[in-house]
């Protein structure tokens, strides 16, 4: 019996290290089968919208707050076993990093200009209430409706939408160009303009391909 035991044990441990082993070239090949993205960094893109967006037109109540990501369980019980499949992910999310691109929004040109829009926002945000100027689909703002605008301020909103989209335009090709990829800047823009639209408040206007709706 204790024979017959030992070998079942032996069998059972040989199994357990071969599934290692198994994973670990699993989570290798996995990574060698991945390309790796070192284009136009999207989801850092957007993390940094939304950062100057809030910085510009301040936080908004009511914004549905990021949910967390559930934390996965692992199909591996045994520790040695995490450990293996572990450290090999780990060397691989590492090189994954290692290999994306920064993407700096903290240049001084940005400052500035993220403060100039800043500094201009309570002038804009009646008009915006009003409907008299909405967000374009790409970026920038538009006097939507002059009529809505007393006849005695609608040359300082002509102004402030001039200026506003100046900033705007300056801001897109600065952040592409301090991330040293001057030619991103058609994906920032597009990023910009969903998130401006998206971070809206309730009643302002927006232009999509479609024509003017309401948030």
């Amino acid at each position: 019996m204790n024979g017959s035991s030992t070998a079942r044990d032996r069998g059972r441990d040989r199994t357990r290290w071969t599934r290692a082993g198994m994973l670990v070239l699993g989570a290798l090949a996995l990574g060698a089968c991945v390309t790796i993205n070192v284009y136009f960094p999207a989801a850092a893109a957007e993390r940094a919208a939304d950062r100057i967006i809030e910085e510009v037109w301040g936080e908004r109540e009511g914004e549905p707050q990021a949910r967390k990501p559930a934390t996965p369980t692992s199909a591996v019980d045994h520790p040695a076993l995490r450990r293996l499949v572990g450290l090999a992910l780990s060397a691989l999310v590492r090189d994954a990093v290692a290999q994306q691109p920064d993407f700096d929004v903290a240049t001084p040109a940005v400052r500035k200009l993220t403060s100039s829009m800043k500094a201009r926002y309570p002038s804009l945000e009646p008009f915006y209430a009003s409907g008299a100027v909405g967000l374009g689909g790409d970026g920038r703002v538009v006097l939507r409706d002059p009529k809505a605008v007393p006849l005695a301020q609608r040359g300082t909103v002509n102004t402030l939408v001039a200026e506003e989209n100046r900033d705007r335009d300056a801001l897109y090709a600065e952040i592409a160009r301090a991330n040293g990829h001057p030619e991103w800047e058609p994906e920032v823009r597009a990023t910009f303009a969903r998130r401006w639209i998206e971070q809206a408040k309730s009643g302002w206007w927006y232009r999509t391909a479609s024509g003017w709706s309401q948030r």
